[in-house]
């Protein structure tokens, strides 16, 4: 079963993401932590991918090897940032043939170091046309799957700081569903009025895949700002910044405010059925194993799509 035709069962799911590390003590680290979060058994996890690809390899390299190797089910992020056509399907048959099943699908970011006057955008440049490429992609490349990839989307409780226009924004993501998106998961939020808000101008506006919410737990001040930043801007309420600044320059202090303030949120989600959890771990496991034990989260049971 598909990770899309799971979620249109209702069934609530709860995964981490990680990010492919840059060196090889990075690459024990990162194990390490998975091998002791795969003990949670979450439905799913998600590897990122770097600005304009450049994690590619990194990020191919580590979904095969947590395929492979643990009981873990990944799901690769893909950006249409600098990648032609060629490109997309030599990276979607090299997953077809590991049994890779679930694609998130997103538009990137354009690289810093990109040179002058060359264009990060070759046969891609918006989710919904990669959306498109990877929902076409002939079955012949020998995908395990009789319905090729599933393929999830980004959506934005906060807005896309590209777009200010919120109901533009809200066409775009629309036109990423129309082409055969199955699920969404958001960019991190501290406010899950945002949430609400967003799941309910998705349903006015005809979007009713599944909504999984990102959450990411402050484990250090310095860590916040520049998570906010890397995530165009997030909005972290005043409540949550007068919390930190009490805990003051104690670092354990700021990461137990940060984990008690990311468990409530995810507590006050649950009551609010939210279609599932998705747990930026930022490649550590403590703060995870922390709001499992606090949530009472049960695992995943042994699914399979």
């Amino acid at each position: 079963m598909h990770l899309g035709e799971l979620l249109n069962t209702g069934r609530r799911t709860v995964s981490f993401e990680f990010f492919p590390p840059k060196n090889e003590a990075g690459a024990v680290e990162l194990f390490d932590n998975i091998r002791e979060l795969e003990a949670l058994r979450p439905s799913f996890v998600s590897v990122t991918y770097g600005a304009g690809g450049s994690t590619r390899d990194l990020t191919n390299d580590l979904v095969v090897k947590i395929s492979t190797t643990t009981t873990l089910r990944p799901i690769p992020h893909l950006t249409c940032v600098c990648h032609g056509r060629a490109d997309i399907e030599s990276i979607l048959s090299r997953y077809a043939k590991a049994g890779i099943g679930t694609i998130l699908a997103l538009r990137g970011d354009v690289p810093r170091n990109l040179p002058a006057g060359e264009s990060p955008w070759k046969d891609f440049r918006y989710a919904a046309e990669l959306v498109k490429a990877i929902r076409e992609y002939p079955r012949a490349h020998g995908h395990k799957h009789p319905k090729g990839f599933s393929v999830g989307i980004a959506g934005y409780p906060e807005g896309h700081a590209e777009t200010p226009n919120r109901m533009q924004e809200l066409d775009h993501l629309k036109a990423k569903v129309d082409e055969g998106a199955d699920f969404i998961i958001t960019q991190l939020f501290f406010d899950n009025r945002d949430f609400y808000d967003f799941r309910a101008r998705c349903e006015l506006a005809g979007i009713r895949i599944p909504i999984i919410a990102g959450v990411m737990p402050i484990t250090s001040a310095a860590g916040m700002r520049r998570m906010c930043e890397l995530a165009l801007g997030s909005r972290v309420p005043a409540p949550l910044l007068r919390a930190i600044a009490r805990a003051g320059s104690d670092p354990e202090a700021v990461r137990r405010v940060g984990v008690h303030w990311a468990t409530e949120q995810c507590r006050d989600l649950l009551d609010h059925d939210v279609a599932g959890l998705h747990l930026y771990t930022l490649n550590r496991s403590t703060a995870t194993q922390e709001m499992y034990r606090a949530l009472g989260v049960k695992d995943s049971d042994g699914l399979s799509f």
